[in-house]
């Protein structure tokens, strides 16, 4: 049938739909080469959360029509589902299909195949879609910890977001389809399994049964395979008292979570429409560090919203050291167009939003040293994903890189001794036992 190549933008559920989209068209004969290689179709899985975003995105359209002028260019996901006109007026692209139609894609690149000058696919209104698209996995991805989407959309609308737009309203995969997916991949060998989705807290409010993120851990975990769960990001407020109790009960759940604050000053988060404030964030995270002893809890921070003060900035400085974050990522704001803080005529100069982001970052890799100097001394199992020049190197539950010459095997949870701070993370040696 020939060859297609796969290029992923964005986050770990654009890695998942393009993992589910690669499996398709094995499924229909086709070969994956790479995406530097010349292919008959190039799959680009756009990412649309910045403007730069959008950039990428358009380079590697442009970079897959140079490689092969013929070849058929498939684009999906964000950004062409939110400005699909920019996106056909693109050389070489065919198909254009967004963040639904994606179980459609084989077909819609046969038509434009069979058909000269025709851009085929279909972009719906994701604000009435109501169900989640379930593509089952149908080839294994080429990792140690799989990613597993059960939850689509976003009921948020944050100020600065155009994600809702871009992905509609929440769609939930249904705790026997969780079961299944879950069951495959610990099958295929997978001790870790990621639970990823847009408003992973949201998970089920859509479904009938009403059934909770915590009912979908408990699904995943009743595999005895399974040696590792984890969960994505998560918004803050919607970490439920049963949800916590399982991450303190249930040792195969790792004693990570990722919630992002995205600004430390009560006036600023009012204006992005978080819901909450820096006392409701504190008093969460304070409950998290009672239940789950030795935690680590990382977040996003976005830096230099409209409006933001230098006063306010300081002011997240100080919160967020306080907090004592294991990670942080750090974002510039940018506009996105049709959103309303992109309206607002108080937006922070580029020069200052850099400066802003550059004491941030410092900050983070500050906290980040902390965070893994308190971890010297103590054991963890480590899930091996690398070796590069006969060195190792693999997270703990608590998402802390480890690296090590011992004699391990990838995709292996094995018990390490950290033992002193390397590169971006800790030496680890191997141990019989912790």
């Amino acid at each position: 049938m020939g060859a297609v190549a796969f290029m992923t933008l964005g986050c770990k559920v654009n890695q998942f739909e393009t993992e589910t989209m690669e499996g398709l068209f094995r499924a229909r004969g086709y070969e994956v080469v790479p995406f530097e290689e010349r292919a008959d179709v190039y799959v680009v899985n756009t990412c649309s959360v910045t403007h730069l975003s959008d950039r990428k995105s358009r380079q590697l359209i442009r970079r897959a029509a140079r490689t092969n002028p013929r070849a058929c260019i498939a684009v999906c996901g964000c950004y062409a589902q939110v400005a699909p006109e920019e996106i056909r007026a693109l050389e070489g692209v065919r198909v254009v299909i967004g963040t639904k139609e994606r179980a459609q894609i084989v077909d819609y690149v046969e038509e434009a195949l069979r058909a000269e000058d025709h851009v085929a696919g279909r972009i719906t209104d994701i604000m009435q879609a109501r169900t989640f698209e379930d593509i089952p996995l149908a080839y294994m991805p080429h990792r140690t910890r799989a990613f597993l989407k059960i939850e689509d959309g976003c009921q948020n609308f944050c100020t600065f977001c155009i994600i809702p737009y871009a992905r509609g309203p929440v769609k939930s995969r249904t705790l026997p389809a969780v079961r299944r997916e879950t069951e495959r991949l610990v099958a295929a060998g997978f001790r870790e399994i990621v639970l990823t989705g847009i408003h992973l807290g949201a998970y089920g409010i859509d479904l009938a049964e009403r059934p909770t993120l915590a009912d979908a851990c408990r699904t995943a975990l009743s595999l005895p395979g399974l040696g590792r769960l984890r969960l994505s990001s998560l918004e803050s407020v919607e970490l439920s008292a049963d949800l916590l109790e399982l991450i303190r009960t249930e040792p195969r759940f790792a004693a990570h979570l990722h919630l992002p604050l995205q600004a430390g000053s009560d006036g600023v988060l009012a204006a992005m429409n978080r819901h909450y404030d820096t006392a409701a964030f504190a008093r969460l995270i304070e409950d998290v560090r009672r239940a789950v002893p030795g935690v680590a809890v990382s977040t996003d921070v976005i830096v230099g919203f409209p409006g933001e003060t230098e006063a306010q900035f300081a002011e997240g400085m100080d919160f967020i050291r306080r907090m004592g974050f294991a990670r942080m990522h750090v974002f510039p704001y940018s506009p996105r167009r049709g959103t309303p803080a992109a309206r607002r005529p108080d937006q922070i100069p580029a020069p200052v939003r850099k400066e802003r982001v550059a004491r941030m970052q410092a900050l983070a890799a500050e906290l980040s040293e902390n965070c893994r100097r308190a971890a010297l001394d103590t054991a963890a199992e480590v899930l091996f994903e690398t070796t590069e020049n006969g060195i190792a190197d693999g997270l703990t539950d608590t998402y802390i890189r480890v690296y090590t010459d011992a004699p391990v095997t990838r995709g292996n949870l094995v018990p390490m001794r950290l033992t002193r701070l390397y590169r971006d993370g800790i030496w680890g040696e191997r141990v019989r036992e912790y």
